[in-house]
């Protein structure tokens, strides 16, 4: 069932899962004016420059989502173990347990990346820099912060593309507790 759809912000939860299924360059327009429920008109109503505009705004979207409900949380928890468990616990919810692509993602993989470079970048390059400062504050040290912040990310990705590949989120939840787990560990600046 099509959601109606009054504005330009009533269409990016169906855009974004359209750009989930097909990528960038197989969302169709006909595909798109399907699952909205907007003619072509009104799509360009609310997106004047086409499908690159509607992608941004997806992208906007997801970028604000993790501003408030995982980088926020990462960056002013007093408890930076806190902070962390907001972090596992909203990347489940977002990723429906391993159910759901990163579109980040997923346009990092393609020639989408070239279009939406800087979007891209920065969405992993926060995460893992907001991550890092979170582990220091928890007693890591500098490089062992920045590694393991790496590591944690990637694996949410790979533990993505898993549990899709084997149509299992349990594989999802298992590897989010093993690196949650990671980020346990108490590591000291080394002279």
């Amino acid at each position: 069932m099509v959601r109606k759809i009054a504005e330009r912000g009533d269409a990016i939860p169906a855009l974004a899962e359209i750009f989930r299924e097909h990528g960038f360059a197989g969302a169709s327009l006909s595909e798109i004016t399907k699952r909205t429920g907007l003619g072509k008109g009104s799509l360009y109503h609310f997106f004047p420059n086409g499908k690159e505009e509607m992608a941004q705004a997806v992208l906007d979207d997801v970028a604000g989502w993790f501003e408030t409900n995982v980088f926020m949380p990462l960056r002013e928890s007093e408890d930076p173990a806190a902070g962390i468990d907001q972090m596992f616990k909203a990347v489940i919810r977002f990723f429906h347990s391993g159910r759901r692509v990163c579109l980040v993602g997923t346009f990092a993989l393609d020639d989408t990346r070239d279009r939406f470079a800087s979007e891209i970048q920065s969405y992993f390059a926060v995460w893992t820099r907001v991550l890092a400062a979170a582990l220091k504050r928890r007693g890591f040290d500098t490089r062992a912060a920045r590694e393991t912040a790496e590591d944690v990310v990637a694996g949410i990705q790979g533990a993505l593309v898993l549990a899709r590949a084997h149509d299992d989120s349990a594989l999802f939840t298992r590897a989010m507790k093993r690196l949650h787990q990671r980020t346990k560990g108490v590591h000291r600046d080394r002279p």
